[in-house]
């Protein structure tokens, strides 16, 4: 696990450092913030009486807490510079309309209106609702918000600050490196993964795929840039913000079914992911349909099929420790800084945690660590993957060559003899030679020495044939031998090679040899030469033994033996 611990500490050197440079350039919550009162807001309002005596506003209660509605939303007295166009920033939240008014110095009071469509026309990267005040040579000395239609999930104005021009460039430009960062990485793991599975088919990479693709959509839309390439208002625009991460987070959990063995998810583990996944899309599409009639139902059976995804993390590590999984190890490192981060989100969801900016987008950092760590594992995995293929390559080949090779004589087989015989070019020469009187030698010695006997004859056997000669024992006492005809051995010089090796006990053996030429170029090509050198090789025993003949055809239904 060197290389591990070795990324795991070349990834935190990362995000410290880019740590350092975000709290530095305070990316989306850029410039000073602004201190905010609420209260309901009456069908008709007196922008100019509200911002001059503020009476029955709220500072004390959270915002999530009020509920759905109209409200309007008053800071306390700020004082910008005179001289530069203010930039009024906050988080983008689900809402109808939104009308700022601000109060300068001189007592003139300018309103910028912005409803959903002009909102996502003129969203900042990191999703952040920004207006710029006009320039009037004098501060803006108080804000207030007219807000309709918000849900109110997370507020109604949120993380609201006050940015120089130059404080909100910085910002968009840091932004701008994260998120393009992360879709480049998006789409190099993409291509890379895509890669793999054309080549390997394994059913987990393209699960990746589908989750990083998903990620792509996610960050696109998380970003506010989604609203720059499609024109549709900024609710919509969370529609797929909160599709895309729903749908994220369910092919990851296709990911890690597929990642991991049959085993983990195995039984009940397997319905119970099942259901989850379909919890997820479920949740996702009531969200996408429901937020605007019943924003809380909708965001709550969103937020509980995240907590059920939480929930199921804890049995699948367990199943993969007690199943002792390979790759428990690998998806703890790689997913732990996602699995730790949603928790936070939901916590952020239900109230329990304060908003923040950098744990609104930490879905973005923590996938780039996943995927940098998610990249070595899915390589390791691969590599598992190949050894054990090249493990079974070599048991099948050990496995082919004990079933082509004969244990004793560790010569061919008949059935490997046969398919390296047939379907050679040209006429061939097939020698048949039998022990003669083997069934004496057992009787003699022993079988173990009748198998020293086989082998013995199988050693010299094949010291006669040269190179491109098949030689194989094909049952009992038999052995064969194929070579082309302009290669045939001499039978006489077989038998005396067999006659002069050491037997045991200093035993004399000796052969027959029965021998035919001709074509061998299918399976009845095999039998008829055979039936042939079988008949010479009978002729060779009837004359004596310790002899070889030579079968000729003369036609189709004629043949002659030679001495």
């Amino acid at each position: 696990m060197t290389l591990w611990r070795f990324m795991l500490i070349l990834i935190g050197a990362w995000l410290l450092a880019f740590g350092a440079r975000a709290a530095d350039a305070r990316p989306g919550s850029a410039g000073d913030a602004i201190a905010t009162c609420v209260k309901r807001a009456d069908p008709r309002i007196d922008p100019r009486a509200e911002l001059a005596r503020p009476v029955g506003y709220d500072c004390a209660t959270r915002q999530m807490r009020f509920g759905a509605g109209d409200f309007l939303v008053i800071s306390q007295p700020i004082r910008t510079g005179a001289n530069w166009p203010a930039q009024v920033r906050s988080a983008s939240l689900w809402q109808t309309r939104s009308t700022l008014h601000a109060l300068y110095a001189d007592g003139r009071i300018a309103s910028l209106s912005m409803d959903q469509h002009a909102a996502s026309r003129g969203v900042q990267l990191g999703a952040i609702f920004q207006q710029t005040l006009p320039v009037r040579g004098v501060p803006v000395v108080r804000l207030l918000w007219h807000v309709e239609g918000a849900n109110n999930l997370r507020g109604i104005v949120l993380d609201p600050r006050v940015a120089r021009p130059s404080e909100a460039a910085a910002s968009n430009l840091l932004l701008a490196g994260v998120y393009s960062a992360f879709a480049g990485l998006c789409i190099a793991l993409l291509l890379y993964n895509l890669a793999l599975w054309g080549a390997l088919r394994h059913r987990f990479l393209l699960h990746y795929c589908v989750m990083v693709a998903m990620l792509l959509v996610y960050a696109v839309s998380s970003s506010g840039a989604l609203a720059w390439i499609v024109p549709i208002g900024n609710n919509d625009r969370m529609r797929v913000n909160n599709l895309a991460l729903a749908l994220s987070a369910t092919a990851a959990l296709s990911f890690a079914r597929s990642f991991f063995e049959a085993r983990v998810f195995a039984g009940w583990l397997g319905r119970i992911s099942t259901g989850v996944s379909a919890a997820l899309v479920v949740a996702a599409v009531a969200f996408a349909t429901l937020q605007g009639v019943w924003p809380y139902l909708a965001s709550r059976l969103y937020a509980f099929s995240f907590v059920a995804l939480m929930l199921l993390v804890a049995p699948i590590l367990w199943r993969a420790w007690a199943r002792e999984s390979r790759y428990f190890q690998l998806f703890c490192i790689g997913w732990g800084a996602p699995v730790t981060f949603a928790a936070l989100r939901i916590a952020s969801s239900f109230g329990i945690l304060e908003w923040s900016f950098w744990l609104d987008n930490s879905t973005i950092l923590a996938m780039t660590a996943e995927a940098l760590l998610s990249s070595l594992a899915i390589a390791y995995r691969i590599r598992l993957l190949a050894h054990e293929r090249d493990q079974a390559r070599a048991q099948e080949i050990a496995a082919r060559l004990l079933a082509d090779t004969d244990p004793l004589t560790c010569m061919l087989t008949r059935r490997a003899f046969l398919r390296q015989a047939i379907g050679r070019e040209g006429d061939q020469v097939l020698m048949l030679a039998d022990i003669d009187n083997f069934k004496r030698v057992n009787e003699t010695i022993g079988h173990d020495g009748g198998d020293e006997v086989l082998r013995a004859v199988a050693r010299a056997l094949e010291a006669a044939a040269p190179p491109g000669v098949l030689v194989a024992r094909i049952g009992g006492e038999e052995f064969a031998i194929l070579s082309p005809a302009g290669l045939a051995l001499d039978a006489d010089d077989v038998l005396d090679r067999i006659r002069a090796a050491r037997m045991p006990y200093d035993l004399t053996v000796t052969a027959s040899i029965g021998a035919c030429t001709g074509r061998l170029l299918g399976e009845a090509d095999w039998k008829a030469m055979y039936r042939d050198a079988d008949r010479a090789l009978f002729a060779a025993k009837t004359a004596g033994r310790d002899r070889a003949r030579r079968a000729t055809r003369s036609d189709a239904r004629t043949l002659a033996v030679a001495a």
